[in-house]
């Protein structure tokens, strides 16, 4: 008896940008296509991209205001029309594009009468503005108005802690996420005697970055979380029998590992991530370009290597140590 012979398509995964459009300097779309996928995989790869796209991407935000002439965040100014309270609610609102790793200073110096706009900041070189209308504050007097900003890069979101004022410094809530929004779709059909999926993906962010250039940083970040689970399993490390304790990594981790033996917890250091510790973004950031990636690659890190990394200062090595105790390491 003859049997038809089905062929399937074997055509490798590709992707492509359907649509793409700025609805404004703050406001970008895009959605992007990928297929074929087999049953099932366009909803994990769908929830997975999400997730990553709302909570993976770093982004830039204003988190600080300060200046000796404000007496406490709800009070006036003379000759400002707007509140203190409104002016940090319009610096929130700024948008920023930067390749900054930690934090750095930013200021605003300018005579009224006059509109002060995101124009007005002087930033530092790695720092720019999308939209440099952004309203600060109306002076209707020709007064001087100075604010010291701090601007840093992270991720997620920040809600500002309760200040005492004693440094006239003024926390501002950080919305670090430069995707607004993410959603996506699934379309199925049959090829051959085979159910497909196609996978759209749907991406608003607000123009610090296009959505080609959030699917990218997504994607990347996922596959920076998964490559753990392509290495080999790690045994059990014999430090005490296999390694001197003079050629132990840094500081005071070589008394800590060699204490832990050979129970469970020297195993769990690779599936430790620095980003699980409480590390100040700065210290967390220049470890990450040095692909310092777990606790384990930390320890594993001489001494000699670490103060070759860029921007590693002394007092960063208390940072580190109270970390690992957060961490109860």
């Amino acid at each position: 008896m003859f049997q038809e012979k089905v062929i399937v398509s074997t055509r490798p995964l590709q992707w492509k940008c359907v649509e793409s459009r700025a609805d404004s300097k703050r406001l970008y779309y895009g959605r992007f296509s990928l297929a074929p996928l087999m049953r099932g995989q366009a909803d994990t790869i769908g929830i997975a991209m999400r997730r990553a796209l709302l909570g993976e991407i770093e982004g830039t935000c204003i988190t600080c205001a300060k200046s000796e002439k404000i007496p406490h965040e709800y009070s006036t100014i003379a000759g400002v029309q707007e509140s203190v309270h409104e002016i940090l609610m319009n610096l929130k609102e700024i948008v920023l594009r930067s390749n900054l790793y930690g934090t750095c200073d930013a200021s605003i110096c300018i005579k009224g009468p006059g509109y002060v706009t995101a124009h007005d900041i002087i930033l530092p070189p790695s720092v720019e503005i999308v939209d440099k209308t952004q309203h600060i504050a109306n002076l209707t007097e020709p007064i001087n108005f100075c604010i010291e900003l701090q601007i840093e890069r992270n991720r997620g979101y920040r809600i500002k802690t309760p200040n005492n004022f004693k440094n006239v410094s003024y926390p501002i809530d950080a919305i670090f996420m430069p995707v607004r929004n993410a959603n996506y779709s699934i379309h199925s059909y049959v090829n051959g005697n085979e159910k497909q999926e196609l996978l759209f993906l749907e991406i608003w962010t607000n123009g610090s970055l296009t959505p080609k250039e959030a699917l990218h940083e997504a994607a990347r970040n996922l596959i920076n979380l998964f490559i753990p689970f392509l290495n080999a399993e790690e045994e059990t490390l014999h430090l005490e029998n296999n390694q001197p304790k003079e050629n132990l990594p840094l500081f005071n981790f070589h008394g800590r590992l060699a204490k832990l033996g050979k129970t469970k917890k020297d195993i769990a250091l690779k599936y430790i991530f620095i980003d699980q510790s409480e590390l100040p973004p700065r210290v967390y950031n220049y470890f990450k370009k040095s692909n310092i990636n777990t606790v384990l690659d930390l320890v594993t890190t001489s001494e000699e290597d670490l103060m070759k990394i860029k921007d590693f200062r002394e007092e960063d090595i208390k940072h580190i140590m109270d970390a690992m105790d957060a961490l109860e390491i």
